[in-house]
């Protein structure tokens, strides 16, 4: 099993339909996938048509009266689970700080699942918190999209800052150009020096797309609603370079 978060400091960059997008391919393509929905907004579950709840709450969870498996919900789709959001889980710092080892225990609640998932997508808040780190523990693999942008360009330099700072050498950072408009020169630009520099940040760019932002009225994966476009051919080239990466 490998565990592959979704994550920004940044809000807005595209974290949850890149989560559910790849989570899609990857269940396509024969791999048993789950999505666990970590944002209280409830993003990833509305887009899976799933009531964003979870009986007992974060509270019950983190403390193990609950188990993970019986929280997850099938999907639309073959091969798809999804573990649902829940408004509680906006207080999932405060109840892992009251665990010892808190940024274990994340990683705890997945090992009974480690068997019955080939690859499992964690769609995180856009934050730095016991939650983030709890994350990072957890991930093999951090997908990180970025906007060309200037304060996309701060937030990843943090992200890599406090990798380094925090001893997390197992885990790999695999940054991706999201929302791009190849129109715009400060678009083109930033991604020609940042490839330059940041040769970790992967070929393939998300484009901004009114396919992906019809997701929202669809409420399913690219995949459920067209066949092929410019955006789903992009998250199908992806896919292929994170399998590539995680393979290396």
């Amino acid at each position: 099993m490998k565990a592959i978060a979704l994550y920004s400091i940044k809000g807005g960059v595209g974290k949850t339909s890149s989560a559910v997008n790849l989570a899609f391919i990857a269940a396509r393509n024969g791999c048993r996938t789950l999505v666990w929905d970590l944002d209280p907004q409830g993003a990833s579950s509305f887009y899976f048509r799933i009531k964003p709840k979870v009986k007992g709450g974060s509270k019950d969870l983190v403390a193990g009266k609950r188990e993970l498996d019986g929280l997850i919900k099938g999907t639309d789709f073959e091969n798809l689970d999804l573990l649902p959001a829940d408004f509680s889980f906006r207080n999932l710092d405060l109840v892992l700080d009251a665990k010892k080892k808190p940024t274990r225990q994340l990683k705890k609640l997945l090992e009974p699942l480690r068997e019955e998932y080939d690859f499992i997508f964690l769609d995180c808040p856009p934050n730095i918190s016991l939650l983030s780190e709890a994350v990072f523990a957890a991930s093999d693999i951090l997908l990180s999209p970025i906007i060309p942008t200037t304060l996309s360009i701060r937030t990843l330099e943090q992200l890599k800052k406090f990798i380094k700072d925090n001893g997390l050498n197992k885990l790999a950072l695999i940054p991706f150009f999201s929302m791009v408009d190849r129109r715009k020169k400060m678009h083109r630009d930033i991604m020609e020096s940042l490839i330059k520099t940041h040769p970790e940040i992967l070929n393939t760019a998300i484009p901004y797309a009114s396919d992906i932002e019809r997701m929202g009225l669809e409420r399913m994966p690219l995949g459920g609603f067209i066949k092929k476009s410019h955006s789903t051919d992009a998250y199908n080239e992806l896919w292929q370079e994170i399998l590539m990466r995680a393979r290396a």
